[in-house]
């Protein structure tokens, strides 16, 4: 386990603990967590706890091709019940995604120093949001961090049913049109595995993170 100083660096990956954890501390400045996601790593941690970085060996992904879209979904998107945008609130959406209650959780890893630390990193184009809306309000979203070739999903809500799932949907298929190589989904849950992702050895997902072609 590593304890960052203020000078910019992060341990290599291997070297991360069976936890995920591979280092303690550092700060959240917008160039730090850009080396730290260019090198598959993380922060995610709660208020009172000190900066935690992570690379979980396995990696959740999306193959691009894998997504998978139900019939009840597809019916959804071709009615056109929502409305949906992309980096139009990004300070919103974050927000939503701090407030929204999840099963098993008590608290939130989007502190608010973290809000404004992605808000920063929105400014410099480089954090994305995707924005659903029904009767012009915002319903529902996701953001994360735009690599070029990969995009790292961070977190999404849902005010109303199937919102984040077009924001999940709508996002693949434009980051399909663009050809990236893959989203990021971080760690396993079941609702991710029914959009069609999967684990994946962390050394696959670092070597297709350091392919830039």
């Amino acid at each position: 386990m590593y304890y960052l100083s203020q000078d910019l660096f992060f341990p290599d990956v291997s070297l991360t603990h069976s936890s995920g954890i591979i280092a303690l501390g550092g700060d959240l400045s917008a160039a730090r967590l850009q080396l730290a996601y260019k090198s598959g790593i993380f922060p995610w941690f709660e208020d009172g706890e000190p900066i935690t970085w992570w690379s979980p060996n396995p990696r959740m992904v999306l193959f691009l091709d894998e997504l998978v879209v139900t019939k009840s979904m597809r019916n959804i998107l071709n009615r056109n019940i929502f409305k949906v945008t992309f980096n139009q609130n990004f300070r919103e959406v974050i927000s939503n995604c701090q407030k929204i209650k999840r099963d098993g959780q008590n608290g939130t890893w989007i502190t608010n120093d973290m809000i404004e630390a992605y808000c920063n990193l929105h400014e410099l184009g480089i954090a994305k949001s995707v924005e659903v809306w029904q009767d012009d309000q915002i319903v529902g979203g996701l953001y994360g961090i735009d690599l070029g070739h990969i995009f790292c999903g961070e977190s999404m809500f849902s005010k109303v049913s199937n919102a984040s799932k077009v924001a999940f949907i709508t996002l693949v298929r434009h980051l399909q049109q663009e050809n990236y190589k893959l989203l990021d989904c971080q760690v396993y849950n079941e609702h991710l595995e029914s959009l069609g992702c999967r684990e994946i050895p962390r050394e696959d997902f670092i070597s297709i993170l350091k392919d830039n072609k």
